[in-house]
């Protein structure tokens, strides 16, 4: 088993929790550069955008396959390359667990020793389908599982909660892919 990051904006979290969270999708751009490296029982690491959170895990049960059913934005959906997965975790938004909380900060390769102004552990979390170190992901499935069952709040504060308010449907995702892409 391998621990893959699954990058999610304040939408696609969004839509990903409306949905069935069956299905995870990405940019045609990762088919070629890592989607066919990752294999049933591999498990997603979800890392939210924005509010900077690990809010899931998803293990992988089917894929990769092209699809271009509308899922996570309303038109030209551009995260077709699709896979199944089996939710193991999936946190509210205020229970999802800042990147910058001494616990993980402490505890993760990229973000330790670092001062938490710091901008060099960013490129880790810059794009889905980055593999993480196994120790690192051993860390997240098990700081996400523990959160899951009887976690702590970590309330948004009004700058947070800008950043994570609904947009409209023609969001930022949707303006800047047509198909084809």
């Amino acid at each position: 088993m391998s621990y893959f990051i699954n990058i999610f904006s304040p939408e696609t979290y969004q839509a990903f929790s409306r949905s069935g969270r069956d299905t995870a999708g990405f940019r045609l751009r990762h088919k070629k550069t890592a989607a066919d490296r990752i294999k049933r029982g591999d498990l997603l690491v979800c890392y939210l955008t924005g509010l900077s959170r690990w809010c899931g895990l998803l293990e992988i049960t089917e894929g990769p396959f092209i699809d271009h059913k509308p899922i996570f934005v309303s038109e030209y959906d551009p995260f077709v390359v699709r896979f199944r997965v089996r939710p193991l975790t999936w946190l509210d938004i205020e229970k999802a667990i800042p990147i910058h909380s001494e616990h993980v900060w402490t505890n993760l390769s990229f973000t330790c020793g670092l001062d938490r102004g710091s901008s060099a552990w960013t490129g880790k979390v810059r794009g889905s389908l980055v593999r993480l170190e196994d120790a690192d992901g051993d860390f997240l499935f098990k700081a996400l599982t523990a959160q899951s069952a009887n976690g702590r709040m970590f309330p948004l504060d009004d700058d947070d909660a800008k950043k994570f308010a609904s947009r409209p449907a023609a969001n930022a995702w949707n303006m800047r892919w047509r198909p084809g892409d």
